[in-house]
């Protein structure tokens, strides 16, 4: 299974950026996936993760209110839309497919990683 994370970028503080995470095959389907980032020099982090049908979603603190995750089964494929964007937001984006069929907060629950996309918000 291969994960394409696509739609980074470089954006002005308050903007808004979409990532998209399209899987190779119907493997993530029945799984959970979370978005991580991982800021230069820094430990990767959980940011959001939505289940296996998307009933269920859950964010990090200090992204909740400003990003939405949300997902496509019939194309195989989670966004996160990030909303009034921080400085600190800057940071190298994955998204990953969970073991199971919720999206855990820990990096040792996931199994597919993308190849992350960069995030970049300037003051």
């Amino acid at each position: 299974v291969q994960l394409q994370a696509s739609g980074g970028g470089l954006v002005q503080a308050g903007g808004s950026l979409r990532l998209s995470c399209a899987a190779s095959r119907r493997t993530s389907s029945n799984n959970g996936v979370g978005w991580f980032r991982q800021a230069p020099g820094k430990e990767r982090d959980f940011v959001a993760g939505i289940s296996w049908n998307g009933g269920s979603t859950h964010y990090t603190d200090s992204v909740k209110g400003r990003f939405t995750i949300s997902r496509d089964r019939s194309k195989d494929t989670v966004y996160l839309q990030m909303d009034s964007l921080k400085p600190e937001d800057t940071a190298v984006y994955y998204c990953a497919v969970a073991r199971g069929a919720f999206a855990s907060t820990q990096i040792a629950s996931y199994t597919y990683w993308g190849q992350g996309t960069q995030v970049t918000v300037s003051s």
